[in-house]
Parts: structure tokens; C-alpha cells; sequence
């Protein structure tokens, strides 16, 4: 009897000597939710893990184009941080759906046209293209790709009767436009230049934007109103990091161009001259 009295006794200093030390374990790392534009899926590779490592956060990442995302947004789906197309942070801002003001500007691309890197074919200009009234150009849709209304625009400038010169075949976005052009359902396509650089060498750029007009196209972040209380730090400290310097320097590697004015400004970094990349 005494031995089991001595046991228990052990066994029940142990259990809280056990439960002491963990109550000085540090807290469960935080769980954080962004929702990103494909564009970034090539430096979310490098930047996430890094993120995880320096500040205990794990974080989950929801790909999507830039208005399903706003709009999945809207309607309330569990996203913490959201990084897209500006027009679309700006749409969730005036329905009062971000918490941290107007959103970030931290890069900025361009559209440019693109043919696959298989081809055999001349590289051609889009002016050129527009006298072949049997090519096929898969673009990104005009009601569902942040890049819709932007190709749209750069086509009337070119042509207001564009739609009777040539194919146009939509896609949900632009890792679909470069899978179309890779199936050989599109010989030509409109692209973010970003999306061009990081496609694993599937297409090559031919052409700049369409007309010679450089028309940038900005990404912002923004805590929205589904971020949950418990990752609110989580999410603060992931829009400061990405903001910081080496972050803005990293995204310069993966083909974003840098956007000087980031705090909840519209103004655009700079105007660039056409370059054409062959």
C-alpha cells in the first residue's frame, strides 16, 4: 500500500511539473488565409516559406483570378489578406470591405502579346495580326479576368471592329491563356508580362502592348472585413513584410515591375516606353 501511495505520488508531481512547463510553451503558431491573384504563384513560393519561418505563422494560400477572388470576398469566404488587381481591392474598399484603408500598390506590370515558344512561326506584331482574320488569340475573359476590361480597351485602341478580324478565345485567366497556346487551341495571346516571365518557358513575348501604349497594370494587398480577430497580427505583420525592401527587391526577380507609390495611392509609378522583347 505505501509503494502505490508513493507511486501516485510521484505520478501526480510529474503530471504537474508536466503541465507547468506547459504553461510556458510558447502559443500555437497562427493561422493565416491569402488570397492571391495567379501572378503570384511563382514568388509565393519563396516568399510564404520565408514568412513561416521568421515570424511562427502558417499560412494557407487560396489561388484565384482577381475578381473571383473580390467577389468570394464578398461574399464572406474566410480570407484574411487579399493580394490582386488594385480595381478590384478598390471595388471591396468603397463597399467598406477592407480594414486597413485604401490598398497597397506594391508592383506593377503590363500586357503583352505572346506566341508559344515551340513555334515555328515569325514572331509577328499585333498590327501585323490584325490582317490575318483566321488567327486565334486567347485572351483573358472580359467579365471574369482582371485583365479583361484592361484587353479590351487595348483593343478598341487598336481597332474598334477588332472582334470581326480575328478569333478570340476567353480564358478564366492568364496560366489558362498560356495552357491554350501550349495545346496549340490559340497561336497567339495576351498576357501580363509577369505571367509571361514565370510560365516555365511555354511562350515568348513578341510584342508589347497592343498600339505601343504602355498601360500599367497595378497589384495591391489589403486586409479585408473576413479577416478572423486571432489573425489580425498574422495579417498586419504579413502586409508590412511584404511591403520591406527585400520583399519589393525579391518580387523584381520573379518579372514584377516596382510601383513607387504603395500606401492607399492611385498614382502610377511611371510610364514606360513600348519594348519589344523577341
Amino acid at each position: 500500500m505505501k509503494t502505490f501511495r508513493r507511486f501516485s505520488k510521484a505520478l501526480v508531481m510529474a503530471v504537474g511539473l508536466v503541465g507547468g512547463l506547459a504553461i510556458g510553451e510558447p502559443a500555437e503558431a497562427e493561422n493565416l488565409t491569402i488570397g492571391a491573384a495567379y501572378s503570384l504563384k511563382a514568388a509565393f513560393q519563396e516568399v510564404v516559406p520565408m514568412f513561416e519561418s521568421e515570424f511562427g505563422a502558417t499560412v494557407n494560400v487560396v489561388y484565384g483570378s482577381s475578381q473571383t477572388l473580390r467577389r468570394e470576398v464578398e461574399s464572406g469566404a474566410p480570407v484574411d489578406v487579399l493580394l490582386s488587381a488594385v480595381e478590384d481591392l478598390e471595388k471591396l474598399q468603397k463597399k467598406g470591405l477592407t480594414l486597413n484603408g485604401g490598398p497597397e500598390v506594391y508592383a506593377q506590370t503590363s500586357l503583352v502579346f505572346v506566341m508559344s515558344a515551340a513555334s515555328q512561326a515569325m514572331p509577328i506584331s499585333f498590327h501585323d495580326l490584325l490582317s490575318e482574320r483566321r488567327t486565334r488569340v486567347a485572351i483573358g475573359a472580359f467579365e471574369s479576368a482582371a485583365a479583361g476590361p484592361i484587353t479590351a480597351r487595348a483593343l478598341r485602341a487598336v481597332d474598334p471592329s477588332y472582334k470581326d478580324r480575328f478569333r478570340l478565345i476567353s480564358a478564366t485567366h492568364h496560366d489558362e491563356v498560356i495552357e491554350m497556346i501550349r495545346r496549340e487551341e490559340a497561336e497567339m495571346g495576351l498576357v501580363y508580362r509577369v505571367d509571361a516571365i514565370n510560365n516555365s518557358g511555354q511562350v515568348r513575348i513578341i510584342d508589347e502592348m497592343p498600339g505601343g501604349t504602355y498601360t500599367p497594370v497595378r497589384f495591391g494587398q489589403a486586409i479585408v472585413w473576413t479577416c478572423r480577430d486571432e489573425s489580425r497580427t498574422a495579417a498586419e505583420q504579413f502586409t508590412d513584410f511584404f511591403m520591406s525592401p527585400r520583399i519589393q527587391k525579391l518580387l523584381l526577380k520573379y518579372g514584377f515591375e516596382p510601383a513607387a507609390s504603395h500606401v492607399g495611392e492611385n498614382k502610377v509609378a511611371r510610364t514606360a516606353p513600348k519594348v519589344r522583347v523577341n
